[in-house]
């Protein structure tokens, strides 16, 4: 067993006029109380890291919505959500016992510093008048070397001075060994304090630890009684609309009213094409109605020269219908533009066009197809394509 040191038998100096086997001392337990500082800062910081993922645990609980789900994952979701908002609630539980733990450490740092004080004050009282005595007593002594008539009287004078000293110096080594010994005990509680803190300290850890895997054990627990399939089968008989598609739409002739089907099956076609037509010659687009104009007026007068034999029949169907010729758009005086971007035809009536081409306005339409000419071919771009010159 090792023996125990004392710090009375190990902090004396040869020197008379020194301390520092005291100024040793005191520079230690001013370390100790910047020691302790630091466990405060510690205890600090971490209830401060543990009550701020506390409460962001509880907030991501409390926003973690969820509220689409339904059935057994709807459960598993809100005990998920339970389970994390009491995890940030033992965080922040911690947080506070970090916090009672770091005020006790405080109120030990202040009890050590005032009875630092204390004994700082006593040792200082009596170094002072020791060192004050010995300068006194060399003084005597050199006074009683030198002055041989004086010498009696200051051998008494030596004298008194030797044993004035020798009491400071024994008050000074009576004092000098309760203040190690007081400090030996402030270093002992010191170290027993924070080891014990520090074991405190890691068994909460432990405990949280084994606590939160308890929690989400019981999320676990809830997660395997989660079905897939029950889940999705109550959507469906929850949510369901229908179990068959709509009926298709039967088809309806509105047309032929009086022609048998067996003769008068491709004057039905070509009288559907001729409306058709029609219907593009008053509803279409300006781009549509100059190229479907002729057309439309020659497919009509077909379509009027086969139903000629049937006129007779098929008089009630047309009799309604008044044809009137749409009127040509004014046509505007050639301007010269230049295409500003490459254009390339989609369909048979359009221009390929190039950046930079020069061509020939004709027409510009409402719906933004202009008719232009370019080396005797027109056809029709994009208006916004072109610049003017």
């Amino acid at each position: 067993m090792i023996p125990q040191l004392q710090f009375r038998d190990a902090f004396w100096c040869r020197d008379f006029m020194a301390h520092t086997g005291y100024e040793v001392l005191l520079q230690r337990l001013l370390d100790g109380r910047k020691m302790c500082k630091d466990m405060e800062e510690m205890l600090r910081q971490r209830a401060q890291a543990e009550e701020r993922y506390g409460k962001e645990l509880v907030q991501i609980a409390r926003k973690a919505g969820g509220q689409t789900e339904i059935n057994s994952m709807r459960a598993s979701f809100d005990s998920l959500k339970q389970q994390m908002e009491h995890v940030g609630s033992s965080h922040i539980q911690l947080a506070l016992a970090l916090r009672e733990e770091l005020r006790s450490l405080e109120e030990f740092r202040d009890r050590q510093k005032e009875q630092r004080k204390k004994y700082e004050a006593i040792m200082d009282r009596v170094q002072k008048s020791k060192l004050s005595l010995y300068k006194k007593a060399m003084e005597s002594q050199n006074k009683a070397k030198q002055c041989k008539d004086s010498a009696m009287e200051a051998d008494r004078v030596y004298r008194q001075n030797i044993e004035q000293l020798e009491k400071a110096r024994g008050e000074w080594e009576q004092e000098h060994r309760t203040t190690c010994e007081a400090f030996q005990l402030q270093e002992f509680d010191r170290l027993t304090i924070l080891r014990n803190a520090l074991w405190v300290h890691c068994n909460q850890l432990s405990m949280q630890c084994v606590k939160d895997d308890e929690l989400y054990e019981e999320v676990r627990v809830t997660l395997e009684g989660c079905s897939v399939e029950a889940d999705i089968n109550s959507f469906i008989q929850a949510k369901s609309t229908g179990t068959e598609p709509p009926a298709p739409v039967p088809y309806q002739n509105y047309y032929d009213r009086e022609v048998t089907l067996s003769s008068g099956n491709s004057g039905i076609q070509t009288s559907c094409g001729m409306i058709k037509r029609f219907s593009g010659l008053l509803h279409g687009s300006p781009k549509t109605t100059l190229l479907s104009t002729s057309a439309g007026l020659t497919l009509l007068s077909a379509s009027t020269d086969t139903l000629t034999p049937t006129s007779n029949q098929n008089e009630g169907v047309y009799a309604a219908v008044a044809v009137q010729e749409a009127p040509e758009p004014p046509t505007l005086p050639a301007r010269d533009y230049r295409a500003v971007y490459d254009y390339r035809a989609q369909n048979s009536d359009e221009l390929d066009i190039s950046a930079g081409d020069i061509l020939e306005v004709i027409l510009e339409g409402e719906d933004g197809w202009w008719t232009v000419e370019r080396n005797g071919q027109r056809g029709f771009v994009p208006g916004s394509y072109l610049e003017k010159l």
